[in-house]
């Protein structure tokens, strides 16, 4: 899409905002920011052997990932109420929680695996976010299939917790890799169109690049998993 005449429009009705490059490149560093707030408390978590008491919590695991999903869901249902600051510090507030989680997968995996399926991650993540960029997907159209294969993901994981799926769990991880990939090109397509559709309220524009940062996230956390998941699994 060209955004030449929104631009040339916003400019005669008096506003000034960034370029597509420069939202872009903020949004991402708003993702690397949540990354590394992840990655670290979870190595603080584990260096420090802090994750064990967590551990030593009833139920401690199950309580901080219920926390994680009522941030998100909070977040999601206020987004045109909170602050930029609010929206800004619930995300990072629920990268934090994150990283205290994943400091269980240090002390299972230990760091250097960790490292390894951290940079395949950044490296996938990556070239399908560049691909994206570079040739302007617009994968909009193929939503509900996306949607969809995310609840089905979801369904398999539940059922995988109670049954022992076998061979069929690495193709689940595969599936996996595949859809987060999709919902990578998808979400950095998303950036553009909120940057297009926000421009004319700077409050909104800030907050979507933050939501935007969020999902990006998710992506990659999502990533990240199934990809140690389909490691752990051919070493086994």
């Amino acid at each position: 899409m060209d955004y030449e005449p929104l631009n040339q429009m916003y400019e005669a009705e008096g506003y000034r905002r960034e370029s597509l490059a420069s939202y872009v490149a903020r949004t991402y560093l708003w993702m690397f920011a949540g990354l590394l707030v992840t990655f670290g408390i979870a190595l603080a978590g584990y260096m420090t052997g802090a994750i064990i008491l967590v551990f030593q919590i009833p139920y401690g695991i199950v309580l901080l990932t219920g926390l994680e999903l009522v941030t998100v869901i909070y977040m999601s249902a206020r987004v045109h109420k909170i602050s930029v600051g609010a929206a800004r510090g619930m995300f990072l507030f629920y990268a934090a929680l994150n990283g205290v989680v994943f400091s269980a997968y240090f002390l299972v995996f230990g760091v250097v695996e960790m490292v390894l399926v951290f940079g395949a991650t950044a490296l996938f993540f990556g070239l399908m976010a560049g691909v994206s960029l570079i040739f302007k997907l617009d994968l909009s159209g193929i939503r509900p299939i996306l949607f969809g294969g995310l609840i089905l993901m979801i369904v398999f994981g539940l059922l995988s917790w109670f049954i022992n799926l076998g061979a069929f769990e690495t193709l689940l991880c595969y599936a996996g890799i595949a859809l987060f990939l999709a919902y990578t090109a998808y979400d950095t397509g998303k950036i553009r169109e909120n940057y297009a559709y926000y421009s004319g309220n700077p409050e909104l524009l800030e907050k979507a690049s933050v939501f935007s940062a969020l999902s990006l996230y998710l992506d990659f956390i999502n990533l990240f998993l199934y990809i140690l998941r389909l490691l752990n699994r051919s070493r086994s």
